[in-house]
């Protein structure tokens, strides 16, 4: 299936990676600027300044105001923005084939350039504010993120990516360039871009375009992880339950990432999920119930959200326990391990039919397995695995030991 596809990367001498996907039968390209990142590399003194950064990296350059970065790829049809995750931070635009000079050079200008204005910096401080405001009035928002900072106690994985309100009041714009020159280097960035695109011309245009200031610092390390189980309930003014039920997961470069991925489709992924049917379908406990899945560098999350009625939880967990018990006591039968992997190869294949997805997958894969894997070998993986291997995994990660629970119950 990537018969139509070309893969190519390139390591500058200055560090700076750029990785492409040549998609000649679309129009358009998705370009993104990845800066291994996020989080996970704050202290709880500036927690929340990743993701202040790459709001204020919008607010203006020496070239351009921040209303000219608004507009600029909007106008000609196009679209740019960015998100802060965990592990990353990704400044990244999607536009017509054409526009890929202009489009590499409003990027550039941005993380390069910016110039971080300092009354722009106490506005962007009210709108994270805000921000922080809008996930504390929706509860299962603040659920996953409470149950994120418990699963990862005294771990920068735990913290919250908008930061807190008390950090958000009081970080300087000190701490956020100091934060700027450590992170945002050349060893440490990736460009990604996938579609209509010739990898030499992108070489040629980031070449020119890219050029930071700053010397290499060396980046934080990864502290070791320590992790949470057992029960949490919170009072809370709610008229519902909500629930978060999980574990420790596996990490990106994982062998058993795909088993996974199966697993967590059997779980639920989808109306056809046996938490869906049995728990919504079957017996009307709740409206939303699902589970997905986070990959980071050294282990991973594997998390199922509940939202239920608060006369109905204690069955609805009870229900919930008894599913999880099931597929730790007997793997999953020939016929559903087929219809789960078609699922499976079928969500991967449709979501590649966007150059989005598809330059987020390259640069995810150099992140964390420093290589390209065709997506015809990823399918082949899915569909060699047995209903063994399967169960071996199921009962390792859905052990009782390791999970953790923790609830918003109605006052």
């Amino acid at each position: 299936m990537d018969i139509t596809t070309t893969y190519q990367k390139t390591k500058l001498p200055n560090g700076l990676t750029i990785i492409t996907e040549n998609i000649p039968t679309v129009r358009s390209v998705s370009a993104g600027v990845w800066i291994k990142a996020g989080t996970r590399q704050e202290t709880k003194e500036i927690n929340g300044a990743a993701h202040f950064l790459e709001h204020m990296l919008f607010k203006g350059t020496k070239r351009r105001t921040a209303r000219t970065i608004a507009r600029s790829l909007e106008s000609i049809g196009g679209y740019l923005n960015a998100f802060t995750g965990k592990e990353q931070t990704c400044f990244y635009a999607e536009f017509l084939d054409e526009h890929l000079s202009k489009a590499i050079d409003i990027l550039s200008d941005i993380v390069c350039h910016s110039t971080l204005p300092p009354v722009e910096l106490e506005k962007e401080r009210m709108v994270i504010l805000d921000e922080i405001g809008s996930v504390e009035d929706t509860p299962d928002d603040l659920l996953q993120d409470i149950f994120v900072e418990k699963i990862y106690p005294d771990n920068s994985l735990g913290f919250p990516i908008l930061g807190t309100r008390e950090t958000v009041l009081y970080l300087t714009r000190d701490q956020i360039l100091k934060y700027y020159h450590n992170y945002y280097t050349f060893e440490n960035i990736i460009i990604a871009a996938a579609g209509n695109i010739q990898h030499e011309k992108l070489v040629e245009l980031c070449l020119n375009k890219f050029d930071l200031p700053h010397h290499r610092r060396n980046p934080k390390t990864l502290s070791p992880v320590r992790t949470g189980t057992g029960e949490v309930f919170i009072p809370r003014t709610v008229n519902q339950a909500h629930v978060c039920l999980g574990t420790v997961g596996l990490p990106y470069n994982h062998h058993q990432k795909y088993e996974l991925l199966l697993l967590n489709t059997v779980l639920g992924v989808g109306m056809g999920s046996r938490l869906f049917q049995n728990i919504r379908e079957k017996y009307g406990l709740a409206y939303s119930i699902y589970s997905y899945l986070d990959f980071f560098e050294d282990n991973g999350l594997m998390v199922i959200y509940l939202g239920t009625d608060k006369n109905k939880k204690d069955r609805a967990l009870k229900l919930l326990d008894r599913e999880i018990a099931k597929l730790r006591s007997r793997p999953v039968a020939e016929s559903e391990l087929k219809q789960v992997k078609a699922q499976v190869k079928g969500n991967i294949v449709l979501g590649l039919e966007s150059t989005m997805r598809r330059m987020s997958r390259l640069a995810k894969m150099e992140i964390y397995l420093k290589e390209y894997y065709p997506l015809n070998l990823v399918l082949e993986n899915i569909q060699n695995i047995s209903r063994s291997q399967l169960f071996e995994l199921t009962t390792s990660i859905l052990n009782e030991d390791r999970l953790l629970k923790v609830a918003f119950l109605p006052n």
